[in-house]
């Protein structure tokens, strides 16, 4: 009586939804681990490694932005220069004063030429000023030591080379006057009574410039030397000789 309740159970049962579920992912389990399983052929791995080679010189990395503009080029125009330095004193003078002194110049010119790209060469006429505090302090005590501005101007041309873009050099020549701003009698009583007169000077200086984006600036070093006639020793030879060293600051107009 079992045996017959079994089988017939057996008899009545119908396969469902679920059964036709598991039986597909079976099928497909079976299908995708065959397509697997299938090796490359010679034409597909060609293809592979011709795609592969076309993409090997793509960058993934965003696009770099546009250069800026080059600057406009440098141009001639009026030209104003202040320098910052010391000036020394060679001969007999220099053995009064003793120490090199703080000196001020200002320098307004105009480039009457100045070539355009691939021409390094420029000419500049020029007026100029400076001013020295010197001192009588290597030949008095301290209580007698008396300082004294010395003034100096005069005009002269600059001759410029740039070696590139932004570095180049100049050598230029002065001549003019100058004269110590002193009480009538000071000068003379140490033996320099032509100071206390308006002199005759004349020099030369040489520097480098170095170029800022800007095309209006410029920084410089710059050194140089004059002969001073009327800072002379009145009695006997000597050689009224200073020396000078600035820091520069140029504004192109």
């Amino acid at each position: 009586m079992a045996f017959e309740v079994k089988r017939r159970y057996r008899a009545n049962v119908r396969p469902g939804p679920v059964g036709i579920v598991a039986f597909c992912m079976l099928l497909a389990r079976a299908t995708f681990a065959q397509d697997a399983q299938q090796p490359l052929t010679t034409e597909e791995a060609q293809a592979a490694i011709q795609a592969a080679d076309q993409k090997k010189d793509q960058s993934t990395l965003p696009e770099a932005p546009l250069e800026a503009p080059p600057p406009p080029p440098r141009k001639n125009g009026f030209v104003l220069e202040q320098s910052v330095g010391a000036v020394g004193y060679a001969g007999k003078f220099g053995g009064l004063v003793g120490h090199p002194t703080p000196w001020l110049e200002m320098q307004f010119g105009y480039e009457l030429f100045k070539c355009k790209e691939g021409c390094p060469f420029e000419i500049m006429v020029f007026g100029e000023g400076d001013l020295t505090y010197a001192d009588t302090g290597s030949s008095v005590g301290p209580a007698q030591n008396q300082a004294f501005p010395i003034i100096a101007f005069g005009g002269g041309v600059r001759f410029g080379f740039q070696f590139t873009r932004r570095f180049g050099m100049y050598v230029q020549g002065i001549a003019g006057g100058d004269v110590g701003y002193v009480q009538s009698g000071v000068l003379a009583n140490f033996g320099f009574p032509a100071l206390e007169s308006v002199g005759f000077q004349v020099g030369g200086r040489a520097g480098v410039e170095w170029f800022q984006v800007d095309r209006h600036l410029a920084l410089g070093l710059s050194g140089g030397a004059r002969y001073m006639l009327n800072m002379a020793y009145e009695i006997g030879g000597d050689l009224p000789l200073t020396w000078d060293a600035t820091v520069d600051l140029r504004y192109t107009f």
